[in-house]
């Protein structure tokens, strides 16, 4: 569809509605910069818009219609008028940003719902106004709809970047928040976040439990992946110590593992006598590295029933 046909004449601010501005993500950084640019060079280019119920409604310029709001004395805007259905103006909204910035997933996510779900097209139907792939269409769709609501607010937000929604969207909506803050908590990388999904599907309540407690120990027990090599939060004597930590923890999750199992029936009484020295042991070095790492108050304070 050619967006440039259409007649260009002087509009008021007052009279461009805002009903699309749904449709796009505020960006008060680019606002401001259109500011200054409004008032150094004035408007280099006309917005877009077009009439609905007796009413000139923007489908594009929502920055420089902010901005002009901004200042002083400039009351109008020069305003390309098209005529296109209400189908047709949502794709507008996409196509007349192609080939500058780049409409964001979930702007191209809200479209795309507002097509399907309100405009009643099929998703095929979509993918064809829009000059997409179906798929490109369904995976739109999914970010809204597979997300739960909370989720969906940080992605709106900015909190949450579409790459690792899209991760979340293969889980129950009931795990999707839980593992965005195990992998917030552990700042997981975009590998471990995928085993991690891939642990939970099918997951019993303890398994999925222990995933979601200690995710790099069960990544690590079900497929040998590599913990980072560092960890940004950390100094470098911090890393060290948490690699050591690690690696003890590992292995006595895999004790716990073993010991859980039929072959712990294995152990006879003469074993429990001999190893209960090097268990009480452990106990009493794990108290020491915890006092020699966080303090005597801390330690003796975690320790406390």
């Amino acid at each position: 569809m050619d967006w440039e046909n259409g007649s260009v004449r002087p509009v008021v601010l007052a009279a461009l509605g805002q009903k699309y501005r749904r449709y796009r993500l505020a960006d008060p950084p680019a606002e401001e910069a259109m500011a200054g640019s409004l008032r150094r060079w004035g408007q280099l280019s006309p917005v877009v818009a077009c009439l609905r119920d007796q009413q000139l409604e923007l489908l594009d310029g929502f920055k420089r219609w902010t901005a002009a709001q901004q200042l002083a004395g400039l009351t109008s805007l020069s305003v390309r008028v098209l005529t296109v259905d209400e189908r047709a103006a949502k794709a507008a909204i996409l196509g007349l940003n192609h080939g500058q910035r780049a409409t964001r997933e979930l702007e191209e996510a809200w479209i795309v719902q507002a097509l399907v779900r309100d405009d009643g097209l099929t998703q095929v139907e979509a993918a064809h106004l829009l000059g997409r792939h179906k798929s490109w269409v369904c995976r739109r769709l999914a970010l809204l709809e597979k997300l739960s609501a909370a989720v969906t607010e940080d992605l709106r937000l900015g909190l949450l970047g579409p790459a690792l929604a899209r991760q979340l969207v293969r889980l129950p909506v009931g795990n999707q928040e839980a593992v965005l803050a195990v992998t917030r908590r552990e700042t997981l990388t975009a590998q471990e976040v995928s085993g991690v999904i891939e642990l939970l599907q099918g997951a019993g309540e303890a398994q999925a439990a222990f995933v979601l407690a200690q995710p790099r120990a069960a990544l690590a027990q079900a497929r040998g992946l590599p913990t980072p090599l560092r960890d940004p939060r950390l100094s470098g004597a911090g890393n060290w110590l948490a690699r050591q930590l690690a690696q003890v923890l590992e292995a006595m999750t895999r004790l716990e593992n073993w010991l859980r199992t039929p072959a712990e029936r294995e152990l006879q009484a003469r074993d429990r006598e001999i190893v209960q020295p090097l268990l009480l042991r452990v106990g009493d070095e794990a108290r020491l590295v915890a006092e020699l790492a966080l303090g005597p108050a801390v330690s003796s304070e975690r320790g406390r029933p």
